[in-house]
């Protein structure tokens, strides 16, 4: 009886230790892909690809390429920061903001 027992609650424990890794691994999904994040985060990888093609055609020199991927780099990581802050989410505030900065690196790209 007491073997019983005792074999029903390491399962019932073993069961739930293999349910709770899935969903945070769930809600980290949803967190790194909520809407606001996924807008940022695509801009920013647009903006590297035109820095790129810009320093190919030589339209930048590779220093300015450099300033210009060091300063997407830091509005990524504020996208991290302000998200960490925020349970993986950014706010409409927030994800203004780091727009009002992606469009300063913007008009530097091609200048």
């Amino acid at each position: 009886m007491i073997r019983n027992l005792l074999i029903a609650a390491g399962i019932a424990g073993l069961s739930f230790a293999a349910i709770a890794p899935a969903s945070a691994s769930a809600a980290t999904q949803w967190q790194r892909h909520h809407p606001r994040r996924t807008e940022v985060n695509k801009r920013l990888a647009n903006q590297d690809r035109r820095i790129d093609k810009e320093r190919r055609e030589g339209e930048i020199t590779r220093s300015q390429a450099h300033a210009l991927h060091k300063d997407d780099h830091q509005i990524r990581q504020e996208e991290r920061d302000m998200a960490s802050q925020n349970n993986g989410h950014i706010t409409k505030s927030e994800q203004h903001v780091l727009n009002q900065q992606e469009n300063g690196v913007s008009k530097d790209i091609g200048k």
